[in-house]
């Protein structure tokens, strides 16, 4: 029952997330920590395709995932890569088979200590806009159950994204997807320095400054101008 609960809890957030004027990051962000909280995962990515269709990465629940994805990208091989070029899951693929299938993905996967690795496609009928990275780093692989929940959690994401849109206001959100790839620089920038100013981990780093803007009520990247400019004052950080 609990579980249950904590099922309703999570689709709620992410359908209340998606109200006008959204903030597209911090929503890829909350999918990635709910796939992780709900399937028992090590960790989650969210690469989107931009205006030429060409992935990039969006969201990573941690640093050790956010490397392996960007090795994806740089290599062209993956998951991730095959999930959205082929709008099909794959799923349940240990070190080993990551070898054989991407030989330079699946050896940084056994260096990362992963135990298996996940990726399922952002689509909706035809429309495949992006894909959903899940490691693990138990034992044990995913379930049939544990492959449509997640399913279902890049499902809502897919639709809240797209919301049934014309072919013209396709073009919006194209624009509205790079705008926000183009706002991973500026984030990853401001992660880097708060981490280094402050002595934290970058993971945490960017906790707080996504935390802080939540809490004032601003958006993510202007938080994230406020780091790099230096006008960002941590006497304004409240408690969760």
């Amino acid at each position: 029952m609990v579980a249950q609960q904590r099922l309703v809890e999570v689709f709620v957030e992410l359908a209340d997330t998606l109200v006008d004027d959204y903030d597209v990051i911090d929503f890829m962000h909350t999918l990635t920590e709910a796939v992780v909280e709900l399937l028992d995962a090590q960790a989650a990515g969210l690469m989107l395709a931009d205006q030429r269709g060409n992935l990039q990465v969006v969201a990573s629940s941690s640093e050790e995932s956010r490397t392996l994805e960007l090795y994806e990208l740089q290599h062209d091989q993956g998951p991730c890569m095959e999930s959205y070029r082929q709008g099909t899951r794959v799923t349940n693929i240990d070190p080993d088979s990551a070898e054989q299938r991407w030989p330079g993905f699946g050896a940084a996967v056994r260096a990362s200590n992963f135990t298996s690795v996940h990726a399922l496609p952002m689509r909706l009928r035809t429309d495949v806009i992006g894909a959903l990275n899940i490691f693990l780093a138990r034992p044990g692989q995913l379930t049939d159950a544990d492959i449509a929940l997640g399913q279902g959690l890049a499902d809502i994401a897919t639709i809240g994204l797209l919301q049934e849109r014309t072919s013209q206001e396709r073009n919006v959100l194209a624009e509205q997807l790079q705008g926000a790839l183009n706002s991973r620089i500026l984030i990853e920038q401001a992660k880097g320095m708060y981490s280094e100013r402050h002595g934290v981990e970058v993971t945490d780093a960017f906790s707080i400054i996504r935390q802080h803007a939540r809490n004032s009520g601003q958006p993510l990247l202007a938080v994230a101008a406020q780091v790099v400019d230096g006008t960002f004052d941590t006497a304004t950080i409240t408690p969760d």
